[in-house]
Parts: structure tokens; C-alpha cells; sequence
């Protein structure tokens, strides 16, 4: 089979590209909405880009009526923001977040998901999870004919979950992948927890 994307409309490519291409990983983005009111969505269409500066990219689209998702607007106006890697236990709140709500409505407070302070940022992080990334935004780009945000994020600290670390025979950290169970989104209405680990050494 060959898919001509040129011959489908937008929504059909989106169906497709979503499809297949899997998995992907899932940036679970806290903003604030005002002082001590939060807005938390997940993002897809996310992944690491650059190291030198450590930069996240996000890619957000647009609310049926056309106006930029809330997290585009707080993290454009406010500029700091958490990515937050969720594992499976965390999977239904991840779901739940995705609704389509006012702006004004946290998605923390709806969820009763708890957070706490992230030493190095302003913003707090979500308590439960193992991994989260305090970021700031470095540009905003727009693309296509929507246009979807490109977000580009400076990752500033990370927090890691002690339990999901040690250190190698140099010394060097190690994130354990089946310690973190991350989640990823497949298509549809699909996501894969974490499955099996294989290790193949790099060529030389």
C-alpha cells in the first residue's frame, strides 16, 4: 500500500501520520494560567531536539473554533513551563487532561492531581511523576496552513525520582526505562506502556 498524501485532505494525513508514526513519547505540559492556577495537557507531537541549549520542541495546534490551546497562550505570555514524562499508573489522569475545557479551569484542581515545589523553577511540578523538565520558552515558530505552534522550550532542571537512577561503573547516572514506565501514544484512541527492553550495543 502507498498513501499519496497529497491526494488527502489535512485531517486525513493527521489520521495516518499518527499511525504509524509510533510510538511516540508524550510531554505532559503544566502552565499557569494566573498566580497559583495551573493548566495541564498532553502533547504528542513532542520530542528532544537540540543540547547545546538544551531545547524541548512542542508542537500545538489549534481549538476547533481556530484560537491558539491555552498552552500555547500561558506559555507564550508567561513564558516558563514543566514537561512532565507520566508512567502508566498516571496513564487515566494523562487521558482525562486532554478534555477540551475553559481557560480558566485548571485541569490539576478537576483531576485532584497534586504537585509540589521544583527546586530551580518558579512553577511546581507534578508530585507523582518521575521525570519532569523546567523549561522556559526559547521561540515560538509558526507552520503550515493551520498553523500549529512551534514551541521551542530551554530546558533549565531536570527532576528525577531517585528510584528510577543509578550510577554505572564510571559513575555516570543511569535513568533505569523500566523503573520510569513511561507512556507513549500510538494512534486513535491507543497508547503502549512500557513493553520490553532491548539492548544492542552502538557500532563502531
Amino acid at each position: 500500500m502507498i498513501l499519496d498524501l497529497s491526494a488527502l485532505k489535512p485531517a486525513q494525513v493527521y489520521f495516518h501520520m499518527i499511525q504509524t508514526l509510533v510510538p511516540r513519547p508524550i510531554a505532559w505540559v503544566l502552565s499557569e494560567i494566573e498566580q497559583d492556577k495551573y493548566n495541564l495537557a498532553p502533547f504528542s507531537y513532542f520530542n528532544a531536539v537540540c543540547s547545546d541549549p538544551p531545547l524541548i520542541m512542542l508542537s500545538i495546534g489549534k481549538k476547533p473554533d481556530g484560537r491558539f490551546k491555552d498552552t500555547r497562550v500561558n506559555i507564550e505570555q508567561r513564558k516558563d513551563f514543566v514537561v512532565h514524562i507520566a508512567h502508566r499508573e498516571m496513564l487515566q489522569d494523562l487521558n482525562q487532561s486532554s478534555a477540551t475545557l475553559d481557560a480558566n479551569i485548571s485541569e490539576l484542581d478537576r483531576l485532584g492531581i497534586e504537585t509540589t515545589a521544583f527546586e530551580g523553577s518558579r512553577l511546581p511540578r507534578i508530585k507523582a511523576c518521575r521525570v519532569a523538565c523546567a523549561c522556559e520558552c526559547y521561540e515560538i515558530h509558526e507552520l503550515g496552513s493551520t498553523p500549529q505552534s512551534i514551541i521551542y522550550g530551554k530546558v533549565k532542571h531536570i527532576y528525577i525520582d531517585d528510584g528510577i537512577t543509578s550510577a554505572n561503573e564510571k559513575g555516570r547516572l543511569k535513568v533505569h526505562a523500566d523503573r520510569l514506565e513511561p507512556v507513549s501514544r500510538l494512534g486513535a484512541n491507543e497508547y503502549m506502556s512500557f513493553g520490553e527492553i532491548i539492548r544492542l550495543a552502538r557500532p563502531k
